[in-house]
């Protein structure tokens, strides 16, 4: 049987560590480029009720839509699917003893956070991010 693993896609945008240091926070440097995680319930957009698109903070590219969040009660922001299927990129984690799946934008492999299986329909998955990660660019009003 032939193996049904996607082949895993390059990102668009390399940086040296140097030059992600100089562009991002510490805190955004520490998620996004290290594999961290911000403490649950401490960034903004876990409440953000604002519509619009969250991107990348390191590259830009568009990745969760504002009417496909939802709260799940975690207290990350989380979102039923992405704004696109090659917006993102997911792997296997089995770091610290768990198995869980890492999701990373596609063009700059930044590690945004996890998606999990028990969320709402219609997709059932909880794509639970860290807010550091993201950017809002909230739509504007049209009068």
């Amino acid at each position: 049987m032939p193996d049904e693993t996607p082949p895993r896609r390059e990102p668009e945008i390399v940086k040296s560590e140097a030059e992600w240091r100089r562009q991002l926070t510490p805190e955004q440097f520490y998620v996004t480029r290290q594999d961290g995680n911000e403490r649950a319930f401490t960034h903004p957009y876990y409440s953000e009720k604002r519509p619009g698109t969250y991107h990348c903070v390191c590259c830009g590219a568009p990745l969760f839509s504002s009417r496909d969040k939802f709260d799940p009660g975690t207290g990350w922001p989380s979102f039923t699917q992405p704004i696109s299927p090659d917006a993102i990129v997911e792997r296997e984690d089995r770091a610290l003893f768990m198995r869980r799946v890492d999701v990373r934008c596609a063009r700059c492999n930044a590690h945004l956070g996890y998606v999990y299986t028990d969320g709402p329909g219609p997709t059932g998955l909880r794509y639970s991010l860290n807010g550091v990660a993201l950017q809002l660019r909230p739509e504007v009003e049209v009068r």
